[in-house]
């Protein structure tokens, strides 16, 4: 379980092909901190610490991880959002992130509105997933909150800090992000799709 407040953002060091699946290592100064077979989220997708270093780990997606979000499209270099699991006695400063990406989806807008940033996003809305006006999101592992809600856009506003400390500020039209839609959004569509 996760909040969405990122905490570093790691770079991708190494990526390693086997079978079908890829073994990303990654540095940041949480490196250190982590141990085995702990719960990382990695722009949003929950995955598993399987090595260390003094400044390094690495995690393992599988296929159906890859099939389901950008993490396919990470190379050496690429800047990536990284959350340790919420401690069940803190705060939780954004909202409930599980750290399983439900789909992927488009930037289709960016721009810069003299101090903060507007962002919009399409995705594929036969999948059922939704948003609502000031809901939940989860963008690359980021909890934020929708402004402009459609049937398969959504737009968040960014503000100078987040913007300087993830991956967003990379974030272009036409790049692809992982979103997490909100989990007590799910279940409500869910229960009324069955009534």
């Amino acid at each position: 379980m996760f909040t969405g407040i990122i905490e570093d953002l790691g770079e991708v060091k190494n990526i390693v092909a086997e079978g079908t699946n890829l073994h990303f290592t990654i540095q940041s100064s949480i490196s250190n901190d982590l141990k085995i077979d702990q719960s990382v989220a990695h722009n949003g997708v929950c995955l598993t610490v399987v090595a260390l270093t003094e400044d390094t780990h690495t995690v393992t997606a599988i296929q159906e991880t890859l099939e389901k979000s950008n993490v396919k499209d990470l190379k050496v270099g690429s800047k990536v959002n990284l959350e340790r699991c919420m401690q069940m006695n803190g705060r939780l400063d954004g909202h409930i992130v599980q750290g399983h990406v439900d789909q992927t989806a488009v930037c289709i807008k960016r721009a810069e509105l003299d101090g903060s940033w507007e962002y919009r996003f399409q995705y594929d809305a036969t999948k059922g997933n939704v948003t609502v006006e000031k809901g939940s999101v989860c963008i690359n592992g980021i909890s934020l909150t929708v402004v402009g809600s459609e049937d398969n856009e959504f737009s968040v506003f960014i503000i100078p800090y987040t913007f300087e400390h993830t991956n967003l500020h990379e974030v272009n039209v036409g790049d692809t992000v992982n979103i997490e839609f909100d989990i007590i959004g799910k279940y409500v569509a869910r229960l009324v799709g069955r009534a």
